[in-house]
Protein backbone atom coordinates (compact mmCIF):
# COMPACT_ATOMS: atom_id res chain seq x y z
CA UNK A 1 0.00 0.00 0.00
CA UNK A 2 2.59 2.46 0.86
CA UNK A 3 5.10 1.42 -2.07
CA UNK A 4 2.27 1.61 -4.69
CA UNK A 5 1.87 5.21 -6.33
CA UNK A 6 5.01 6.66 -5.74
CA UNK A 7 4.79 8.19 -8.99
CA UNK A 8 1.06 9.58 -8.67
CA UNK A 9 2.85 10.79 -5.17
CA UNK A 10 5.08 12.77 -6.84
CA UNK A 11 2.56 14.13 -9.20
CA UNK A 12 0.43 15.46 -6.27
CA UNK A 13 3.66 17.19 -5.16
CA UNK A 14 4.55 18.85 -7.91
CA UNK A 15 1.00 19.88 -8.21
CA UNK A 16 1.23 21.86 -5.34
CA UNK A 17 4.58 23.28 -6.29
CA UNK A 18 3.35 24.67 -9.18
CA UNK A 19 0.11 26.26 -7.26
CA UNK A 20 2.19 27.56 -4.19
CA UNK A 21 5.04 28.63 -6.61
CA UNK A 22 3.53 30.38 -9.28
CA UNK A 23 4.91 33.63 -9.32
CA UNK A 24 8.35 32.02 -9.83
CA UNK A 25 7.40 30.40 -12.78
CA UNK A 26 9.87 32.27 -15.15
CA UNK A 27 8.12 34.32 -18.49
CA UNK A 28 11.20 34.21 -19.94
CA UNK A 29 10.10 31.17 -21.88
CA UNK A 30 7.00 31.41 -23.68
CA UNK A 31 5.34 33.73 -20.85
CA UNK A 32 4.41 30.32 -19.04
CA UNK A 33 4.22 32.24 -15.84
CA UNK A 34 1.74 34.41 -17.32
CA UNK A 35 -0.06 31.50 -18.81
CA UNK A 36 -0.24 29.11 -15.79
CA UNK A 37 -1.58 31.90 -13.66
CA UNK A 38 -4.70 33.20 -16.27
CA UNK A 39 -5.74 29.59 -16.07
CA UNK A 40 -4.52 29.31 -11.79
CA UNK A 41 -7.64 28.05 -10.12
CA UNK A 42 -8.17 25.19 -12.99
CA UNK A 43 -5.33 23.48 -11.90
CA UNK A 44 -7.10 22.24 -9.10
CA UNK A 45 -9.40 19.83 -11.29
CA UNK A 46 -6.58 17.48 -11.22
CA UNK A 47 -6.54 16.98 -7.68
CA UNK A 48 -9.90 14.68 -8.08
CA UNK A 49 -8.18 12.88 -11.12
CA UNK A 50 -5.16 12.23 -8.94
CA UNK A 51 -7.47 10.91 -6.46
CA UNK A 52 -9.60 8.55 -8.70
CA UNK A 53 -6.02 7.10 -9.85
CA UNK A 54 -4.74 6.75 -6.02
CA UNK A 55 -7.97 5.01 -5.35
CA UNK A 56 -7.60 2.51 -7.97
CA UNK A 57 -4.11 1.81 -7.08
CA UNK A 58 -5.15 1.90 -3.67
CA UNK A 59 -2.03 4.00 -2.78
CA UNK A 60 -1.80 5.44 0.79
CA UNK A 61 1.04 7.58 -0.25
CA UNK A 62 -0.61 9.06 -3.08
CA UNK A 63 -3.80 10.11 -1.14
CA UNK A 64 -1.72 11.58 1.82
CA UNK A 65 0.29 13.41 -0.75
CA UNK A 66 -2.70 14.78 -2.10
CA UNK A 67 -3.50 16.79 0.61
CA UNK A 68 -0.37 18.99 -0.31
CA UNK A 69 -2.04 20.12 -3.25
CA UNK A 70 -5.72 20.70 -1.59
CA UNK A 71 -4.37 22.52 0.79
CA UNK A 72 -2.70 25.25 -1.21
CA UNK A 73 -5.53 25.63 -3.29
CA UNK A 74 -7.90 25.93 -1.16
CA UNK A 75 -5.88 28.59 0.63
CA UNK A 76 -5.58 30.53 -2.57
CA UNK A 77 -9.28 30.02 -3.81
CA UNK A 78 -11.10 29.27 -0.61
CA UNK A 79 -12.02 33.29 0.02
CA UNK A 80 -13.60 33.66 -3.80
CA UNK A 81 -16.06 30.53 -3.14
CA UNK A 82 -18.54 31.88 -0.73
CA UNK A 83 -21.12 34.84 -1.66
CA UNK A 84 -19.20 38.33 -0.38
CA UNK A 85 -21.89 40.22 -1.65
CA UNK A 86 -23.38 42.96 0.73
CA UNK A 87 -26.77 45.71 0.17
CA UNK A 88 -26.37 49.28 -0.01
CA UNK A 89 -24.22 51.39 -2.47
CA UNK A 90 -24.87 54.24 -4.58
CA UNK A 91 -22.89 53.86 -8.19
CA UNK A 92 -23.36 50.79 -10.24
CA UNK A 93 -21.59 50.10 -13.03
CA UNK A 94 -21.14 47.63 -16.04
CA UNK A 95 -18.55 47.06 -18.38
CA UNK A 96 -18.79 45.13 -22.00
CA UNK A 97 -16.88 43.93 -24.58
CA UNK A 98 -19.29 43.81 -27.22
CA UNK A 99 -17.30 42.08 -30.14
CA UNK A 100 -16.39 43.62 -32.84
CA UNK A 101 -18.39 41.24 -35.22
CA UNK A 102 -21.45 41.64 -33.06
CA UNK A 103 -24.56 41.40 -34.97
CA UNK A 104 -27.17 42.92 -32.83
CA UNK A 105 -25.37 45.89 -31.30
CA UNK A 106 -28.99 47.83 -30.13
CA UNK A 107 -30.00 44.57 -28.63
CA UNK A 108 -26.64 44.36 -26.88
CA UNK A 109 -26.74 47.72 -25.48
CA UNK A 110 -30.49 47.52 -24.42
CA UNK A 111 -29.45 44.13 -21.95
CA UNK A 112 -26.76 45.69 -20.95
CA UNK A 113 -28.38 48.83 -19.84
CA UNK A 114 -31.08 46.80 -18.21
CA UNK A 115 -28.69 45.87 -15.35
CA UNK A 116 -29.64 49.46 -14.10
CA UNK A 117 -26.46 50.79 -14.21
CA UNK A 118 -25.16 54.59 -13.83
CA UNK A 119 -21.99 53.93 -15.89
CA UNK A 120 -22.16 51.99 -18.90
CA UNK A 121 -18.34 50.58 -20.15
CA UNK A 122 -18.02 49.38 -24.04
CA UNK A 123 -14.96 48.13 -25.35
CA UNK A 124 -14.62 47.07 -29.29
CA UNK A 125 -16.91 49.51 -30.75
CA UNK A 126 -16.40 50.03 -34.09
CA UNK A 127 -16.64 52.80 -36.17
CA UNK A 128 -19.97 51.75 -37.68
CA UNK A 129 -21.28 50.21 -34.89
CA UNK A 130 -21.34 53.04 -32.49
CA UNK A 131 -24.34 55.27 -33.56
CA UNK A 132 -26.29 52.12 -33.23
CA UNK A 133 -25.16 51.94 -29.45
CA UNK A 134 -25.97 55.49 -29.26
CA UNK A 135 -28.80 55.91 -30.18
CA UNK A 136 -29.96 52.46 -28.20
CA UNK A 137 -27.92 53.98 -25.08
CA UNK A 138 -29.58 57.90 -25.94
CA UNK A 139 -32.81 57.26 -23.73
CA UNK A 140 -31.26 56.19 -20.51
CA UNK A 141 -27.49 57.54 -20.38
CA UNK A 142 -27.62 61.56 -21.25
CA UNK A 143 -23.65 62.02 -20.86
CA UNK A 144 -21.37 59.81 -23.04
CA UNK A 145 -17.94 59.62 -24.78
CA UNK A 146 -16.18 57.87 -27.20
CA UNK A 147 -13.20 57.77 -27.87
CA UNK A 148 -11.03 55.30 -30.80
CA UNK A 149 -12.94 51.89 -29.78
CA UNK A 150 -13.87 52.53 -26.42
CA UNK A 151 -16.89 54.23 -24.98
CA UNK A 152 -18.16 55.56 -21.70
CA UNK A 153 -21.72 56.36 -21.18
CA UNK A 154 -23.41 58.32 -17.62
CA UNK A 155 -26.61 59.04 -16.45
CA UNK A 156 -24.17 61.58 -14.81
CA UNK A 157 -22.08 64.53 -15.87
CA UNK A 158 -18.39 63.30 -17.60
CA UNK A 159 -15.91 66.24 -17.12
CA UNK A 160 -11.69 66.15 -17.97
CA UNK A 161 -12.43 63.67 -20.67
CA UNK A 162 -8.95 62.64 -22.28
CA UNK A 163 -7.43 59.72 -24.05
CA UNK A 164 -5.36 57.39 -22.33
CA UNK A 165 -1.82 56.59 -23.94
CA UNK A 166 -0.76 52.89 -23.55
CA UNK A 167 1.18 52.70 -26.17
CA UNK A 168 -0.94 50.91 -28.97
CA UNK A 169 -0.83 53.88 -31.67
CA UNK A 170 -4.06 54.31 -31.33
CA UNK A 171 -6.84 54.63 -28.83
CA UNK A 172 -7.74 52.00 -26.54
CA UNK A 173 -8.11 53.58 -23.18
CA UNK A 174 -10.12 56.56 -22.08
CA UNK A 175 -10.22 58.64 -18.58
CA UNK A 176 -13.27 60.88 -16.96
CA UNK A 177 -14.45 62.71 -14.31
CA UNK A 178 -18.11 61.00 -13.37
CA UNK A 179 -19.93 63.57 -10.99
CA UNK A 180 -22.43 61.26 -9.10
CA UNK A 181 -24.57 62.50 -6.19
CA UNK A 182 -22.59 60.83 -3.62
CA UNK A 183 -18.77 61.62 -4.73
CA UNK A 184 -16.98 62.05 -7.82
CA UNK A 185 -14.64 59.76 -8.83
CA UNK A 186 -11.37 59.05 -12.29
CA UNK A 187 -13.21 56.66 -14.66
CA UNK A 188 -10.86 54.56 -17.06
CA UNK A 189 -12.22 52.40 -19.82
CA UNK A 190 -9.69 49.99 -20.99
CA UNK A 191 -9.45 47.61 -23.71
CA UNK A 192 -5.81 45.95 -23.03
CA UNK A 193 -4.17 44.31 -26.25
CA UNK A 194 -5.09 40.39 -26.93
CA UNK A 195 -3.08 37.38 -26.22
CA UNK A 196 -2.51 34.25 -28.12
CA UNK A 197 -1.43 30.88 -27.29
CA UNK A 198 1.01 29.56 -30.05
CA UNK A 199 2.74 26.44 -30.46
CA UNK A 200 5.94 28.28 -31.74
CA UNK A 201 5.87 31.10 -29.35
CA UNK A 202 3.90 30.10 -26.92
CA UNK A 203 2.07 33.19 -24.58
CA UNK A 204 2.40 36.48 -26.76
CA UNK A 205 1.20 38.93 -24.13
CA UNK A 206 3.94 41.17 -24.49
CA UNK A 207 2.42 44.17 -26.11
CA UNK A 208 -0.71 43.60 -23.36
CA UNK A 209 2.25 43.50 -20.91
CA UNK A 210 3.79 47.11 -22.08
CA UNK A 211 -0.07 48.65 -22.15
CA UNK A 212 -0.88 47.48 -18.85
CA UNK A 213 2.29 48.79 -17.34
CA UNK A 214 1.46 52.31 -19.40
CA UNK A 215 -2.46 52.38 -17.87
CA UNK A 216 -0.90 51.85 -14.63
CA UNK A 217 1.11 54.61 -14.67
CA UNK A 218 -1.55 56.96 -15.50
CA UNK A 219 -3.91 55.38 -12.88
CA UNK A 220 -0.69 56.01 -10.03
CA UNK A 221 -0.86 60.12 -11.39
CA UNK A 222 -4.55 60.94 -11.62
CA UNK A 223 -5.34 63.26 -9.04
CA UNK A 224 -8.11 62.06 -8.43
CA UNK A 225 -8.27 59.93 -4.91
CA UNK A 226 -11.33 57.78 -6.12
CA UNK A 227 -10.36 56.01 -9.25
CA UNK A 228 -12.52 52.98 -11.08
CA UNK A 229 -11.19 51.04 -13.93
CA UNK A 230 -13.63 49.22 -16.42
CA UNK A 231 -12.58 47.11 -19.42
CA UNK A 232 -11.04 44.03 -20.76
CA UNK A 233 -7.64 44.04 -19.63
CA UNK A 234 -7.27 40.46 -21.34
CA UNK A 235 -5.77 39.13 -18.11
CA UNK A 236 -6.79 38.06 -14.36
CA UNK A 237 -5.92 39.12 -11.34
CA UNK A 238 -3.19 36.41 -10.70
CA UNK A 239 -1.18 37.54 -14.21
CA UNK A 240 2.12 39.13 -12.30
CA UNK A 241 2.03 40.99 -15.97
CA UNK A 242 -0.49 43.07 -14.88
CA UNK A 243 1.03 44.06 -11.66
CA UNK A 244 1.38 47.30 -12.94
CA UNK A 245 -2.67 47.91 -12.37
CA UNK A 246 -3.53 44.95 -10.16
CA UNK A 247 -0.85 46.12 -7.04
CA UNK A 248 -2.66 49.66 -6.80
CA UNK A 249 -6.02 48.54 -7.21
CA UNK A 250 -8.58 45.78 -6.27
CA UNK A 251 -11.18 43.72 -7.80
CA UNK A 252 -14.91 44.16 -7.03
CA UNK A 253 -15.21 40.34 -7.57
CA UNK A 254 -12.80 39.24 -5.25
CA UNK A 255 -13.94 41.58 -2.41
CA UNK A 256 -17.41 41.68 -3.13
CA UNK A 257 -18.29 38.82 -6.02
CA UNK A 258 -19.53 35.39 -5.32
CA UNK A 259 -17.54 32.88 -6.97
CA UNK A 260 -14.90 33.26 -9.72
CA UNK A 261 -16.65 35.54 -11.86
CA UNK A 262 -15.49 34.25 -15.04
CA UNK A 263 -16.36 36.43 -18.14
CA UNK A 264 -14.29 34.57 -21.36
CA UNK A 265 -15.33 32.78 -23.17
CA UNK A 266 -18.88 33.50 -22.57
CA UNK A 267 -20.02 30.01 -24.38
CA UNK A 268 -17.79 27.88 -21.28
CA UNK A 269 -16.23 30.81 -19.23
CA UNK A 270 -12.72 29.92 -18.37
CA UNK A 271 -11.50 33.38 -16.96
CA UNK A 272 -11.96 35.99 -15.41
CA UNK A 273 -10.18 38.45 -18.09
CA UNK A 274 -12.91 41.53 -18.20
CA UNK A 275 -12.21 43.31 -14.94
CA UNK A 276 -13.80 46.38 -12.76
CA UNK A 277 -11.72 47.23 -10.30
CA UNK A 278 -11.34 49.82 -8.01
CA UNK A 279 -9.28 52.33 -5.99
CA UNK A 280 -10.25 54.53 -2.95
CA UNK A 281 -13.87 53.12 -3.39
CA UNK A 282 -15.83 50.78 -1.19
CA UNK A 283 -17.32 47.77 -3.52
CA UNK A 284 -20.80 46.40 -2.70
CA UNK A 285 -21.32 43.85 -4.89
CA UNK A 286 -19.88 42.25 -7.92
CA UNK A 287 -21.76 40.02 -10.81
CA UNK A 288 -21.37 38.84 -13.99
CA UNK A 289 -24.79 39.49 -16.80
CA UNK A 290 -26.76 37.25 -18.89
CA UNK A 291 -24.99 36.43 -22.61
CA UNK A 292 -25.44 38.97 -25.12
CA UNK A 293 -23.80 38.03 -28.78
CA UNK A 294 -20.43 39.09 -28.56
CA UNK A 295 -17.25 36.52 -27.02
CA UNK A 296 -17.52 38.15 -23.23
CA UNK A 297 -19.94 38.14 -20.71
CA UNK A 298 -20.77 41.33 -19.37
CA UNK A 299 -20.34 41.98 -15.93
CA UNK A 300 -21.54 44.40 -12.98
CA UNK A 301 -20.69 46.09 -9.65
CA UNK A 302 -21.86 48.55 -6.92
CA UNK A 303 -20.28 50.91 -5.51
CA UNK A 304 -20.29 52.86 -2.58
CA UNK A 305 -18.87 56.05 -2.90
CA UNK A 306 -20.30 57.76 -0.45
CA UNK A 307 -18.06 56.07 2.65
CA UNK A 308 -14.75 56.46 0.44
CA UNK A 309 -14.63 59.96 1.39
Amino acid sequence: MWRRGLVLAALAVLLALVLALHASIPNRVGNLGSLSETFLPWFGLLIPVLLVLALVRKSATALIALILPLAVWLNLFVGLLPDRTGGGGDLTVATHNVNADNPDPAGTARDVAASGADLVALEELTESAVPVYEKALASTYKYRVVRGTVGLWSKYPLSGVKPVDIELGWTRAVRAVVSAPDGRAAVYVAHLPSVRVKLHSGFTASQRDRSADALGRAISHDSEHRVVLLGDLNGTMNDRSLNGVTSQMRSTQGAAGSGFGFSWPASFPMARIDQIMVKGVQPVSSWTLPRTPSDHLPIAARLDLASSD
